[in-house]
């Protein structure tokens, strides 16, 4: 989903960089609150893995390239928050070392990738988490609908913005059938991805795990209530 240079106007681009800057400044912020000694490492992994999958590219017409995205992984993983910073830092280097996406479509990468792909994910997580049962099994579950979700969420948005700035001579429909099309399936493979991603970790070390971090305090707390009443 890297845009590239001069795909999207100038007003256009300089707002959605406007927009990725509030964001990633907030993130930083609330960042601190995600994390600590023994989860800052787990950012750094899920970082190095969203960026190898992410230089796995492929055409999908209309100019653009199709990948996974791993917002909903860094997001179950290491936070909401985090997790932008992660996806941003990846775009930053892939647009500096590699000239993947332009530099003057970065806030739009960003926007893209960083705060729609990352921020959907992270509300869908939450809005499932709320329906199924309240164990570790359910946050892989979580976290693959919220990829499947987000991955074409982004796409969309990104077909808002071509038809407010798009200025590359393809028609409107295009960019959607390809974008949202491509994307759709993409978000497939992205689902299964990361629910067997977040399973593993939660399997073997669910304490790392941010969107589990509900769950295992509310286990802790009726451990201790029964303990408490035995």
């Amino acid at each position: 989903m890297h845009v590239p240079d001069g795909f999207l106007n100038v007003p256009t681009s300089i707002a959605t960089g406007m927009i990725a800057a509030v964001g990633v400044g907030v993130a930083l912020r609330e960042a601190r609150k995600e994390l600590n000694e023994r989860t800052a490492p787990l950012a750094g992994l899920v970082a190095a893995f969203v960026f190898a999958t992410q230089m796995v590219n492929f055409p999908v017409g209309a100019g653009t390239s199709g990948h996974l995205l791993g917002g909903a992984l860094a997001a179950a993983l290491v936070g909401p928050w985090t997790g932008v910073l992660v996806i941003t830092v990846v775009l930053i280097v892939q647009a500096l070392l590699f000239a993947d996406g332009g530099l003057t479509a970065l806030g739009t990468n960003i926007t893209l990738m960083g705060l729609v792909g990352v921020g959907v994910a992270w509300l869908v997580i939450q809005l499932v988490l709320r329906f199924l049962p309240k164990r570790l099994a359910s946050v892989p579950v979580a976290a693959a609908v919220g990829a499947l979700v987000s991955v074409p969420t982004a796409a969309l948005t990104f077909t808002g913005l071509f038809t407010l700035g798009g200025v590359a001579d393809i028609p409107v429909g295009a960019v959607l059938t390809a974008m949202v099309g491509w994307h759709s399936l993409i978000g497939i493979g992205e689902a299964v991805i990361t629910g067997l991603m977040v399973s593993a970790v939660v399997a073997t070390r669910p304490d790392l795990v941010y969107a589990a971090r509900p769950i295992l305090s509310a286990t802790r707390l009726e451990i201790r209530e029964k303990g408490v009443t035995a």
